[in-house]
């Protein structure tokens, strides 16, 4: 049992450092060949702070323990609002503006899509195909508005014109080994722990594996909440959320088939859809999260992982 919280907390701290250097090595590279801040962001950090996911999800789909991946994909979107942004709200209040509202309306078309999909009872090749299918128009819709709305180098968080083509190698050599063997880590020791509990592999991707996955996400809002830019905190969790239910899943899905546990049904796909619901008065009103929000949202983060527990779903 040791050997295996090692081999989860090693898989962690990898994914979080091999992140990392992968966001900042392809947005200098980005940079330094001319593409638009704007697009670098809402593609290669976008897909760059999603690895840890897609890496644990493709991992795991291979394994076939769909479950974990299910879960780690399902539960990391839980905890993106309810914890992700409760957590920061205690920090300082964030302003929402109403330009994150069509990002926003899309990730709720994902989720119900997503949802949908999870009643033909499995996520196999023709299911990965439609998700992938609406990933790919979403991108095209955010590429070219992106390509309208241009940012200016500076204003992309890690980019760094000082910094040279030997270390964005570095960077992204050092991402590229490090997520793959970190996800591998995590996957195995989490997997073998939910075996030596006797709990299903979709309870630990929910909860320990998707708050893991999360941490990068978390970080990021944290900073932003003390920066007070909120409308950036929100727009990274739309993002990444979005990625989670169509790319992530989507990818998955191409390496192995993965069948939905019958207590996802019950529980945690509503939860998911209910907590991406919770943002809209917020966003339509650009009302902003306040501290006593964030006590709401992080309360009702604790209640699901109790009941979580307690049924052992």
């Amino acid at each position: 049992m040791l050997l295996d919280l090692g081999m989860v907390v090693g898989g962690l701290v990898a994914l979080l450092l091999a992140g990392d250097l992968l966001v900042k090595g392809a947005v200098n590279l980005s940079l330094r060949l001319g593409i638009p801040a704007l697009l670098v962001g809402m593609t290669v950090v976008a897909f760059g702070t999603s690895a840890p996911e897609l890496l644990v999800s493709v991992r795991a789909a291979m394994a076939d323990a769909g479950g974990l991946a299910l879960g780690n994909v399902v539960g990391s979107n839980i905890a993106n609002i309810l914890l992700v942004l409760g957590a920061p709200a205690l920090i300082s209040a964030m302003a929402v503006g109403r330009d994150i509202a069509r990002d926003y309306a899309i990730m709720i078309g994902a989720s119900v899509l997503f949802i949908a999909v999870a009643f033909t009872g499995q996520i196999g090749t023709w299911q990965a195909l439609v998700l992938l299918g609406a990933f790919t128009l979403f991108m095209v819709d955010s590429i070219r508005r992106g390509l309208k709305a241009r940012v200016e180098p500076d204003e992309l968080e890690g980019a760094d014109p000082g910094i040279g083509w030997p270390k964005i190698a570095i960077f992204l050599v050092l991402g590229c080994i490090g997520l793959p063997l970190g996800a591998n880590f995590l996957v195995t020791g989490a997997t073998a722990i939910a075996r030596d509990l006797g709990v299903s592999d979709a309870l630990i991707g929910l909860t320990l594996v998707a708050v893991g996955t999360s941490l990068p996400e978390l970080a990021a809002t944290v900073m932003a909440a003390i920066r007070r830019e909120g409308g950036v905190a929100l727009g990274n969790i739309v993002g990444s959320n979005l990625f989670n239910l169509l790319f992530i899943i989507g990818t998955a899905g191409l390496f192995g088939t993965m069948t939905f546990p019958p207590e996802m049904f019950r529980l945690d796909l509503w939860v998911m859809l209910g907590a991406s619901l919770v943002l809209a008065p917020f966003i339509w009103r650009a009302a902003p999260i306040t501290r006593v929000w964030g006590v709401v949202l992080l309360l009702a983060y604790a209640g699901y992982l109790w009941v979580l527990v307690q049924t052992g779903a």
